[in-house]
Formats: structure tokens, C-alpha cells, sequence
């Protein structure tokens, strides 16, 4: 079985890192590449940043000046040429950065738990970090979607298992 490398970095203090979330993280990278059969040694880093920082990064890599709660910077090039760690032969796919403060709100904005929206996150990241791209056509939106629930549900934390009622985490 290929192995894989997460890198989770903190790079903010806004919100404290919910326990466990490393591993719903690397569990969910997992999933991608098992599910996409991706049969490669992978490496992928993984970063918190504040709202003020994927503004910016926002800004500076798509031309768009807002907040933004996740960002995937894919190194597998247009061709299909893959960048790969000289040291350990792993291919490495590139960074997923998200906003936990922005994961907070909209965790609270859908009514489900931040795990289940970082997991999200997550899994829609390594998705495009594989090359998938839901804003070229309605399509391509409908099979990425598809195929973030399908693996979402094997993780246990779907829409439907994880949504919370008002009350529940108070």
C-alpha cells in the first residue's frame, strides 16, 4: 500500500486547533487517494491560516480580493508532470490551505461540526490538488461534488450523519 505524508501546519491564532483534527486531515487525504486509486508514495501540506492571510493569497493567486475558506495549490502541472521529493520518491501533490475562522462560521452557517467541515474542505482540496476543477463547467461541479460525498460518507462524516441541531454543541 502507498504511504502517505500529511504536513499540518498552524499558521494562526484566531481559533485553537481542535484535537484530532491531524488525523481527520490525514484520514481524509487517505480517502482521496484510496478512492481515486492514486497508487503512488504521496506527500501533501496542510495549512491553518486567518481569515487576513487567505485574503491575501486569495488576492495574489486568483485576483480575488475576499476571504475565501480554502485554497488548493496543485503542483502536478497542466501536462500531467508531477513534482517528486528527491529524498523519499514520493510524489508530491501540492498545499490545501484553509481558514479555520471561516470553517467556523460556515460549520455554524450549514449546522453541522467543524470536523465535518474541515473534512470537507479537505477532501474537496485534494480533489482539485488531483486535478479535478468544479468552475469549468456544471459537469465537472456535479462529479466533484459526487465524488467529495462519496468519500465523506466512507469517513463516517456525510451531511447526513453529521448534521447538528441547535442545542447539541452549546
Amino acid at each position: 500500500m502507498p504511504k502517505l505524508k500529511v504536513y499540518v501546519r498552524n499558521n494562526q491564532s484566531e481559533v485553537k486547533v481542535p484535537v484530532g483534527i491531524r488525523l481527520l486531515i490525514r484520514r481524509c487525504c487517505q480517502a482521496v487517494l484510496t478512492t481515486e486509486n492514486f497508487g503512488k508514495d504521496a506527500e501533501v501540506s496542510v495549512s491553518f491560516v486567518s481569515n487576513n492571510e487567505i485574503k491575501n493569497l486569495n488576492k495574489i493567486y486568483r485576483n480575488k480580493d475576499s476571504v475565501t475558506d480554502v485554497l488548493s495549490f496543485p503542483l502536478t502541472g497542466e501536462d500531467g508532470t508531477v513534482e517528486v521529493n528527491p529524498e523519499t520518491g514520493a510524489v508530491q501533490l501540492g498545499d490545501v490551505v484553509i481558514s479555520l475562522e471561516t470553517a467556523v462560521k460556515q460549520a455554524q452557517n450549514f449546522g453541522h461540526s467543524l470536523e465535518r467541515e474541515i473534512g470537507f474542505l479537505t477532501v474537496h482540496s485534494m480533489l482539485h490538488l488531483l486535478g479535478y476543477d468544479h468552475e469549468t463547467s456544471q459537469l465537472d461541479q456535479r462529479i466533484m461534488r459526487e465524488k467529495e460525498e462519496s468519500v465523506l460518507e466512507k469517513l463516517g462524516i456525510s451531511r447526513d450523519v453529521t448534521f447538528v441541531t441547535q442545542g447539541e454543541n452549546d
